[in-house]
């Protein structure tokens, strides 16, 4: 089936962000230390879910606390995304990826764990390509919650069984599947091929116009309208 609509990850995907994890938890750690009167050890989750779990154990019944918690950890995950950002640049075929697909007709979002200023600070001209951007500001559940998604597809009118979810991280792959969507995994970011390959994506490439120019040559792009 010709895929009509692709939804794409951000860091890593179309774009180079150097965010160190690591750090991220670890200032995370030094925050809730302040509310649970020890320091916990970084978990193995996503910084994200990893605030969720600890603002239920600093709330321990008292919403504020909760709420003060995960609003100051979310401010930290933000400032190191904008310094991410201010660092950051767009892969040089981004531009003409999504320009290509553009002329194709194919609908095009973007679906990322990031916050939107951090994405608008590394792609400032993003609203002349016509896409729709769906950052975490924008769903109250992110990927790899299928949900993320399917509010994409949803505001693209779209089906999954028409659509292509690509992106540079197996929680990619996952969220594709979880919901019946065709997936592909890029070696652009910080996971080599052979460990995108290992999830059993659709398809695998090393990094999106290369991944383009296979589903052309499979005949799974619409062809380009004329002018």
């Amino acid at each position: 089936m010709i895929i009509e609509t692709i939804l794409f990850d951000f860091d890593g995907t179309l774009a180079e962000l150097h965010i160190d994890f690591s750090a991220m938890k670890r200032r995370i750690a030094a925050l809730a230390a302040d509310f649970l009167g020890h320091r916990p050890e970084p978990s193995s989750v996503p910084a994200l879910e990893w605030i969720e779990a600890l603002a239920r154990d600093v709330g321990d019944g008292s919403e504020g606390r909760a709420r003060m918690f995960q609003s100051h950890a979310m401010a930290s995950v933000e400032a190191m995304e904008m310094e991410a950002a201010a660092q950051g640049n767009l892969f040089p075929f981004t531009r003409r990826v999504l320009e290509d697909l553009r002329e194709r007709g194919v609908k095009i979002a973007v679906v990322t764990r990031n916050c939107e200023k951090a994405v608008r600070t590394v792609f400032p001209d993003l609203d002349r390509y016509d896409f729709k951007l769906f950052a975490r500001d924008h769903v109250a559940r992110v990927k790899p919650h299928p949900e993320h998604l399917r509010t994409a597809l949803l505001a693209l009118n779209a089906t999954c069984r028409e659509s292509l979810m690509v992106g540079d991280h197996p929680l990619d792959i996952e969220t594709g599947k979880r919901l019946g969507v065709r997936t592909a995994g890029v070696a652009s970011g910080r996971v080599p091929l052979a460990d995108l390959q290992a999830h059993h994506p659709d398809w695998a490439a090393q990094d999106c116009a290369t991944l383009i120019k296979v589903l052309d040559a499979e005949n799974l792009l619409p062809r380009k309208r004329p002018l």
